[in-house]
């Protein structure tokens, strides 16, 4: 295969990948694992794409519920993106939840797979009331890229660069990528695997703004509290998920134009475990 060509692209990850704050349920979601696979059609239009994502989902409930179906596809690349929706809850040990992410990192290489993954931007500087959990992010960061390298996998590294963490990038929840965001990460994966036409530009800062201060920043942190935080708080003590009774939106390869429901390459097997039966964020 020559380098950057890929014939078979499996997403897997939660709500980043499955490509929340990038359109909506209603006129489809797009997100990063999209934009990364029109950068890959437009190399080889005879790519492949499958996204296994479900938004909600801990890193161990990817592993136990998508990892065996991407293997079952034979994907040549493959995107692992999850960790967030565990760095969030109360009890948090990053270096178990890289060890779900390794498992994944290990299994998918040896079956011969080009794996990639991300590292997080600095959460505080987008929500301040996280601050508190600015140092499980750096501590998450550096078990990922521990693990990538004992197993040859890619980072693509959108936690070190500055204009990740940019406001304009996030939707207005501030949890996750909007359209800017996502198609920077895109952008910065398909430079991290050398995809032909792919540049370091995703990491220039965007034009100097006017943020609120005083009152306003106050005010506009009640307003995001008010909009997001309170539900967010309301599902956990529910007991729910944002991903309960979802499913993949792309459980088997398809090229990029075709719909979901098409019949798709299933690897020789009928893809499982894409449900979503557990409680999570």
């Amino acid at each position: 295969m020559r380098a950057g060509v890929y014939l078979r692209y499996v997403a897997l990850g939660d709500s980043q990948t499955e490509g929340l704050g990038d359109g909506d349920d209603t006129v489809g979601l797009r997100g990063f694992a999209d934009r990364l696979a029109e950068r890959l059609t437009a190399v080889n239009p005879g790519l492949r794409y499958a996204n296994l994502a479900v938004r909600g989902k801990v890193a161990g409930q990817v592993r136990a519920e998508q990892l065996g179906p991407a293997l079952a596809l034979r994907p040549d690349l493959v995107t692992v993106v999850a960790g967030v929706n565990d760095l969030l809850r109360p009890r948090f040990d990053a270096a178990a939840v890289a060890g779900q992410l390794e498992e994944m990192f290990a299994a998918l290489t040896a079956a011969g797979a080009h794996v990639v993954t991300v590292t997080f931007p600095d959460v505080g500087q987008l929500v301040p009331l996280a601050r508190p959990v600015r140092s499980r992010v750096f501590d998450l960061n550096a078990h990922v890229r521990a693990a990538a390298a004992r197993h040859g996998v890619t980072v693509a590294e959108t936690g070190r660069q500055a204009v990740t963490a940019d406001p304009r990038l996030w939707s207005a929840d501030r949890l996750h990528a909007g359209p800017l965001g996502h198609e920077r990460i895109a952008a910065a994966v398909a430079h991290a695997i050398h995809l032909p036409g792919s540049d370091d530009s995703w990491t220039l800062p965007l034009p100097p703004r006017q943020t609120p201060a005083g009152l306003r920043a106050a005010a506009a942190e009640l307003r995001w509290a008010a909009a997001f935080l309170g539900p967010w708080l309301g599902r956990r003590l529910r007991g729910r998920s944002s991903g309960d009774g979802r499913t993949a939106k792309r459980p088997g390869l398809l090229p990029l134009s075709a719909e979901p429901d098409a019949p798709a390459d299933t690897g020789g097997h009928r893809p499982t475990g894409t449900s979503v039966t557990d409680l999570s964020l």
